[in-house]
């Protein structure tokens, strides 16, 4: 197997709220459109995400009515003290504030319009002296 790209593709209420939010606080770019559909890009490793519009005809019948929900969108940043404070003086929703596990993981996390949420992830030397149990 040879992946040569890797896409998220989510199903939302409102696909319009979940670009927005994705294209001003993350930097997303929308790379095409059409009812109810949208595919969003970043120029460097990250993701792609497709947002589809929940009961869309395209999906089977059985996932129509799902929505996405139970799932993390982790991008792993450098930086993340100053990712934390221009989205925090952005507006963007923190819902989660910068903390530092004992493994070395830092993080915080953003909880958009439909309820996805996306962690900004920066990986540091563990703890070895504290380590988690």
């Amino acid at each position: 197997m040879n992946v040569t790209a890797s896409t998220l593709s989510l199903t939302v209420a409102d696909v319009d709220a979940s670009r927005d939010f994705l294209c001003t606080h993350l930097g997303y770019q929308q790379a095409m459109a059409a009812d109810g559909f949208v595919s969003l890009t970043r120029d460097d490793a990250a993701i792609d995400v497709v947002l589809l519009r929940q009961g869309i005809e395209v999906l089977p019948p059985e996932q129509r009515d799902h929505q996405a929900t139970g799932l993390i969108l982790a991008l792993t940043v450098t930086d993340i003290e100053a990712q934390e404070r221009h989205l925090r003086e952005a507006g963007a929703p923190i819902t989660m504030p910068l903390r530092e596990e004992p493994w070395g993981e830092r993080l915080f996390q953003l909880t958009d319009p439909n309820g996805i949420v996306v962690q900004l992830v920066e990986w540091t030397a563990p703890d070895t002296e504290n380590p988690a149990t």
